[in-house]
């Protein structure tokens, strides 16, 4: 076991569901917050490619140098830059070189701000040097000049620049050089005071107020600039787009007017052009007119974001700037707006979005750098992606986008032939992430896709537990309410997992009657949609019966033959409920099936001994055959040792509980013994797959091994304290090594480290021969989590070679479920 090698397979994770969340950079990746890491994603894979751990807090925003919109200047470019604002108020630059396909965190910002920073957006104005600047729910905009470094200097950051807002806050900002001046920047800012404020600078000083813009009628969400372009002939001109909450987009025109020497501001300003056309301001040299160029309607709902299709480079070198805008709104659609040939009113040429009546709208859209594909992210942490196939307008179709939780994922499971992975969230989601075997072969690697979303509920969901043994695939989850609930694979599912792994389920499909599911609007139970009655629903028209609040739209569940998109998740992915099982008096906590598939034992939220038993249910009749009495606060987690004999339970309490399990004729129990474990609560456990030994995990930092010994249990030995309260463990063996196993420790900080351990080869030589511990490998921090591990679980495949592949889940509050896979060289 010397030499190790462990690498990323998966990265699952949603979006913070947060305005100015994401960009899309020039070097073709996107990124976004997810919980306090900030995610990277590549559109062209749909995979997660990596985590960066660096934020204290909830990432608000993300801004890449460049950015689609400077895509032109950077295509030679060897470095790219990432700034990323959280909660806290703490900005953090990043840099990525290419080449290498690597991460490195620069700094963090000396001056933040004091509360969280809602907008970050740059002008690049050349290989070496950019601006960019930064607002924040503290009323404050800082401005800063970034030295980018072109080799192997560092970048230096100064601040420019400190503008106060008064007292209503600034959620937008756009930055751009003025047209015809060399020295001199525009900044346009708006929020809660309805107007849009604009602010010119020289590139190394202070930005002064230059005039106010006033038109719409509610908080202003999104600004772009876009780069300066010829309209009738006339050169030189700037053009802003603003969206509201008001529902509308502003297109507002910045023409360069005389220069400054010939320019009375007294005199323009009482002028009645002044009033008509729009406000006249200073910079340098030069004047410039501001006018409103058009009022755009269309969208039924707030625009949360407006951006500019990025320019390009044409044959000869010169730069074109596309009249062609992108806004995405609340009303769950993104649209294009262009301008007529004829008459110049601009108008809605495309329109995209999700139909689904689960879906909540859209917080964002973006262009790709160049211009053929669109993205959105929206309230349910999810992307939307289209790209044109077509023409100039074209046909716009939507694409595979990476998805998962976008709340804290509290339990994870391995399917009975590790053929799928499942995971249960606060976001009250269950979903299955499975290997797509097809679009694997034909990329040559790992290609992870959510493929179903079992449970949509209306609680968050806490633990998950997949039945074991024959039989169609079956698991049963507990929330925040007193009720475990068994749901069981539906007839779409398994045909559906068939075309994503081949492993032909042809014999459980011959006895499933059951098609999909279906959710009642107001209910929280997954009604079972049958073969028979949706041929029969299909046939009949679609006008009958009447709209009540009772009734949503019928879920069509269908079979996948390629990994879908959100829309598809979000509806026709539901399993039907086949039981509840009631009787425990709390929000449920945790749960856990033994290894036959005959016996699943539950535990709830307790704050005394009656309300913190365990209970034990027999699988297909779902009857309560048991409730053990031992601990006086919450059963933490449970897990049946390998041969079903034993039953463990750590629990708040610090105490570990060992029951014995008899399942010869009729379930019986014992308890074994009760004894304190740790010094605080006890956070994991996990059984040795070969042996009666298994580990304790604690928030007092440190894993014990025990052994069952005479009907009782005995410590073997301590493991070094570890840095962070331990949150999670897993125990596998290594089949060629009897005995000899590794345990895969997960922590509150996010990081995870895997331990070898052996034993003696029987309980008589243990007392001869010591067991020992020895520390593997601690993973790199930027594959780990960014906070706390809340669930480890390994799956083990055995190569022709003889060499064993093991993969290791893990999820966390970070949003993510991650699978390493670790290869015994």
């Amino acid at each position: 076991m010397v030499n190790i090698e462990v690498e990323r397979v998966f990265i699952g994770g949603g979006c913070n569901r947060i305005v100015n969340n994401v960009s899309w950079g020039a070097c073709g990746l996107v990124s976004f917050g997810s919980q306090n890491a900030v995610s990277i994603f590549n559109p062209q894979t749909a995979k997660i490619l990596t985590t960066l751990p660096g934020h204290k807090a909830s990432v608000n925003c993300t801004h890449w140098l460049p950015n689609s919109k400077f895509a032109y200047k950077a295509s030679d470019w060897e470095k790219h830059y990432l700034l990323s604002g959280d909660a806290q108020g703490v900005i953090v630059l990043w840099e990525f070189t290419l080449a290498e396909n690597k991460w490195r965190y620069v700094s963090q910002l000396e001056v933040s701000h004091k509360k969280g920073v809602t907008c970050i957006t740059a002008v690049v104005l050349s290989r070496n040097e950019a601006i960019f600047a930064s607002t924040s729910s503290d009323c404050v905009v800082n401005l800063w000049k970034l030295a980018l470094s072109d080799g192997a200097g560092d970048c230096t950051i100064i601040n420019l620049h400190s503008l106060s807002t008064g007292l209503k806050p600034m959620v937008t900002l756009s930055l751009a050089e003025l047209p015809g001046s060399t020295t001199h920047l525009i900044l346009a800012m708006g929020g809660l005071d309805n107007k849009i404020h604009l602010y010119c600078g020289e590139r190394t000083g202070q930005f002064v107020r230059a005039c106010e813009l006033k038109g719409h009628t509610d908080w202003i969400r999104s600004l772009d600039f876009s780069l300066p372009l010829s309209l009738t002939g006339e050169p030189h001109n700037l053009l802003l787009v603003s969206s509201s909450q008001d529902k509308g987009i502003r297109i507002w025109k910045m023409v360069l007017c005389d220069s400054a020497g010939n320019f009375d501001k007294t005199k323009a300003v009482n002028s009645l052009a002044y009033y008509i056309k729009g406000p006249v301001f200073v910079a340098g040299s030069f004047s410039y007119q501001v006018s409103l160029e058009s009022l755009v309607i269309g969208h039924e709902d707030w625009v949360y974001s407006v951006e500019w299709q990025p320019p390009s480079l044409k044959e000869n070198k010169t730069c074109y700037q596309p009249q062609s805008i992108l806004s995405a709104s609340m009303d769950k659609t993104m649209m294009i707006w262009q301008p007529e040939r004829t008459t110049g009113i601009w108008v809605n040429v495309v329109t995209v979005g999700e139909l689904s009546h689960s879906a909540l709208g859209f917080y964002g859209g973006h262009w790709s750098p160049d211009g053929d594909s669109i993205l959105a992210h929206g309230y349910g942490g999810s992307f939307h992606l289209w790209k044109n196939f077509g023409s100039e307008i074209g046909n716009w179709k939507p694409q595979k986008v990476p998805s998962g939780h976008f709340a804290a994922v509290t339990d994870i499971a391995w399917g009975r032939c590790g053929e799928y992975l499942m995971s249960v969230s606060d976001d009250q989601t269950t979903r299955i992430f499975a290997l797509w075997l097809n679009e694997a072969k034909l990329r040559g690697d790992d290609t992870w896709h959510e493929i179903a979303r079992p449970q949509v509920h209306g609680h968050d969901i806490n633990c998950l537990a997949i039945i074991q043994g024959k039989g169609n695939h079956r698991f049963v989850s507990g929330a925040d309410e007193k009720v475990a609930r068994v749901f069981e694979a539906p007839l779409s599912f398994l045909k559906t997992l068939n075309h994503a792994t081949s492993n032909l389920h042809d014999d459980l499909q011959v006895d499933v009657q059951v098609l999909g599911a279906n959710m009642s609007a107001l209910g929280l139970s997954q009604k079972p949609i049958y073969v028979q009655a949706s041929s029969e629903t299909s046939e009949r028209s679609g006008n009958e019966g009447f709209d009540t609040l009772e009734t949503i739209p019928d879920a069509v569940p269908s079979v996948l033959t390629e990994p879908p998109i959100e829309e598809q998740l979000a509806w026709h992915t539901l399993w039907p409920e086949s039981h509840k099982l009631y009787g425990h008096g709390n929000e449920l906590f945790s749960l856990c099936c033994d290894h036959q598939g005959k016996l699943v034992a539950s535990s709830c939220k307790a704050q005394s001994m009656s309300v913190a038993e365990i209970w034990l249910w027999e699988v297909g009749t779902w009857k309560a055959v048991g409730r053990l009495q031992s601990h006086s606060l919450t059963v933490t987690r449970m897990e049946f040792s390998h041969d079903d004999k034993y039953l463990l339970a750590v629990s708040r309490d610090r105490h570990l509980s060992l029951f014995f399990i008899d399942q010869t004729d009729q379930t019986s129990y014992q308890l074994l013994t009760r004894q304190e474990a740790h010094k605080r609560i006890v956070w994991a456990c996990s059984w040795n797959p070969f042996g009666h030994q298994f580990a304790t995990g604690s928030r007092d930092k440190i894993v014990k091994i025990w052994e069952v010994q005479k009907e009782s249990c005995v410590q073997l030995m301590t493991l070094p304290a570890f840095k962070s309260s331990v949150t999670a463990l897993s125990w596998t063996g290594l089949h060629e090594h009897n005995n000899n196993g590794v345990l895969a420790v997960g922590m509150e900080n996010g990081l995870i480290e895997l331990w070898s351990l052996s034993f003696a080869n029987s309980e008589q030589d243990s007392s001869i021969s010591p067991p020992k511990a020895s520390l593997i490998i601690q993973f790199d921090p930027f594959m780990c989590h960014v906070s706390s591990v809340n669930r480890l679980a390994w799956r083990i495949s055995t190569k022709d070679d003889g060499s064993e592949s093991m993969q290791l889940a893990s999820c966390g509050a970070d949003h993510c479920v991650r699978i390493f896979k670790v290869s015994f060289v």
